[in-house]
């Protein structure tokens, strides 16, 4: 990967021999891999066991975990929050598993709306709840930076399961509670 960035700074027609530049390869590989980390990671990894049983069948939710993500069309970030809801039945995951899940799908090359299914389906998949929600909220510098530069748009994205997409009122409640203020 260094070679490889090596070749791309050299394209642009710079001089990988510049004070600025003699480590730059070396550096951007490092930082690619950092970025993409995701891919080395699995669902049971990142939740390893952290499940209980609980009786709780009320909603819960993890507002506004912070992400980033590199578009697959343009390798640029795209930066937001996303918000997390499930109904639990008969199991909670570790809170801190939720965020995880999180970092595990934005870190590898993605588009918005496919790392919105992801998140919900490993949810669900892994705490079995009655319903998932998940909400991501995304500036997308691949739009604010080229092309159309538009610098204060926002994407949203939304994935309902189970409870989430079937009653109304379940939708409802996590839509009003994610927009309550902090």
């Amino acid at each position: 990967m260094e070679s490889c960035f090596r070749k791309i700074i050299e394209l642009l027609g710079e001089d990988l021999h510049r004070d600025g530049l003699k480590d730059t390869p070396k550096r951007a590989a490092s930082a690619f891999k950092f970025l993409t980390q995701g891919y080395q990671q699995s669902l049971d990894s990142i939740v390893n066991g952290a499940l209980f049983e609980s009786d709780n069948d009320e909603m819960v939710i993890v507002k506004n975990i912070e992400l980033y993500s590199l578009c697959e069309h343009h390798l640029l970030p795209f930066i937001g929050q996303c918000h997390v809801a499930y109904l639990p039945k008969g199991k909670i995951i570790g809170l801190s598993k939720v965020a995880r899940i999180i970092d595990m799908f934005a870190q590898r090359l993605q588009v918005q709306e496919t790392l919105t299914k992801q998140i919900a389906e490993a949810i669900l998949q892994t705490t079995a709840a009655a319903g998932v929600g998940v909400i991501i909220e995304a500036k997308h510098l691949c739009m604010m930076m080229r092309g159309i530069e538009k610098q204060n748009s926002i994407m949203t994205t939304s994935m309902m399961l189970g409870a989430f997409r079937n009653n109304k009122a379940t939708r409802a409640e996590f839509l009003s509670l994610i927009r309550a203020k902090d």
